[in-house]
């Protein structure tokens, strides 16, 4: 629904107004109705009891004199007639017949056997025309003598609007009960707002503030839970970063001391393998401790990703490699500068490897940057796209002992991505070979230039 607001805080502003609204306007409905009900009993009593006086007060003038008594006793709201001729009744509905019968009652003893009609009509003007609003007219014939009767109609003008008193007091309560909704919600919503936001950062690899512990109990531990979760985390990173390292530093050691000892092995065949395997090693080492790396540690900061991309292209293009690259213009970007020129120059090496050639170029799309780097080689297959990210996967459909490689390349690529917020994916080319896409969301530097120590 897109009226609805997103947003906690509005929508409880929202609802709790709409309740209030509801609320007084049903009870306000139940009061008007009674009070209307109260007062619909009166006003018919009242017309009854006016209609009885004035029919028998016209019994007891002389019959010259009733056409100007009637016409004295008319007002805004009474019109009074003399008729003469025979007495004949109407069909009448059962609320015409009810309130005729209790017309009657109210008569002298005399009248008990004459006839006593009413009906409801529509009033209009003298010129025909109905009034606005609707009127409702009564018209109460009542004998006086036989053979002559009054004709009594009182012109019942609509309802009155419902008083001002109860819509400012509704406007009042909506106001007052808002008022208060916001309150509730910017106790509930702004610390959730910054448990979000905390929790964002955290998702894409950054060191997540400390969220304050406010708000209601329920929105408190909530805020106190993620804490230390976000502490404990913290905590099995570096200690995972200080592990891989002792273990890289440890392994660099034997690994070279290995190296020296071989010079010493006058076997040429098997110096030569032992080598190549020592080499292996030591590539697979760096490998893992790039892609632990690639898991977070750096510090984000401003960069414009046009240069990173561009530097990379010229680095490869100044070794041979076969890389183009296609200009863009400026684009701003607030992350960890290495990680994206690692994963970056990871891609274009397997264009590279795999796919003869690399070009490289940068679109915008819906809030993000693209890195798209194009080869001309035979492509992934469709099912194996997902598992190439896997850890030391390695297709051996398109690749071979001449290119290498550990498995890991396109696994820090996907960690790097997926710690700034972003994707990667691979798609067919249109005519033929593999894209590669790299998304990176952008942000407005004007936001992370406060944050950026």
């Amino acid at each position: 629904m897109k009226l609805w607001p997103r947003t906690l805080g509005v929508q409880l502003i929202v609802v709790t107004a709409v309740a209030v609204f509801l609320s007084n306007a049903v009870v306000a409905m139940w009061f008007e109705l009674g009070n209307e009900r109260l007062s619909e009993n009166e006003l018919t009593e009242r017309m009854l009891d006016r209609a009885a006086s004035v029919t028998t007060l016209m019994s007891s003038i002389p019959p010259k004199a009733r056409a100007t008594a009637t016409e004295a006793l008319g007002g805004r709201l009474w019109l009074f007639r003399i008729k003469t001729g025979k007495d004949a009744v109407l069909p009448m509905t059962p609320e015409e017949a009810a309130l005729a019968a209790r017309l009657k009652a109210m008569l002298p003893a005399k009248h008990a056997k004459l006839p006593v009609s009413v009906h409801f009509r529509e009033w209009k003007d003298d010129d025909g025309r109905s009034r606005s609003p609707a009127a409702t007219a009564i018209e109460m014939t009542l004998p006086v003598v036989r053979n002559t009767q009054l004709v009594a109609t009182f012109i019942r003008p609509p309802g009155p609007p419902w008083p001002a008193e109860i819509v400012i007091a509704a406007v009042v309560a909506i106001i007052v009960a808002s008022a208060a909704g916001a309150y509730i919600a910017r106790r509930v919503a702004r610390p959730l707002s910054k448990l979000a936001d905390a929790a964002s950062l955290a998702a894409r690899g950054e060191t997540a503030p400390h969220v304050p512990e406010v708000g209601p109990d329920d929105v408190r531990n909530a805020a106190r839970a993620f804490n230390a979760m976000t502490d404990q985390v913290s905590r099995t990173l570096d200690s995972q970063r200080q592990l891989l390292s002792a273990v890289g530093h440890d392994l660099r050691t034997p690994i070279t001391a290995m190296r020296i000892n071989l010079e010493f092995v006058d076997d040429t065949e098997l110096r030569d393998g032992l080598l190549k395997n020592l080499d292996e090693l030591q590539e697979l080492t760096e490998a893992v401790l790039s892609a632990a790396r690639g898991a977070g540690g750096e510090s984000s900061r401003q960069i414009d990703l046009s240069s990173l991309v561009e530097s990379i292209c010229a680095d490869l293009d100044d070794l041979g490699e076969p890389v183009v690259w296609n200009g863009h213009a400026p684009a701003p970007l607030h992350c960890r500068a290495n990680e994206v020129r690692r994963a970056v120059r990871n891609l274009i090496e397997n264009a590279v490897a795999y796919g003869k050639k690399a070009e490289v170029s940068i679109q915008e799309v819906h809030g993000a940057y693209e890195i798209v780097v194009d080869d001309e080689g035979p492509g992934i297959p469709p099912e194996d796209r997902t598992r190439v990210f896997e850890p030391f996967v390695r297709l051996e459909g398109s690749r071979n002992e001449e290119t290498g490689g550990t498995g890991l390349g396109l696994t820090q690529v996907k960690t790097i991505a997926e710690g700034h917020g972003g994707k990667v994916l691979l798609e067919d080319r249109p005519g033929g070979g593999l894209r590669a896409r790299l998304s990176l969301p952008r942000q407005p530097a004007q936001r992370f230039a406060k944050e950026t120590p």
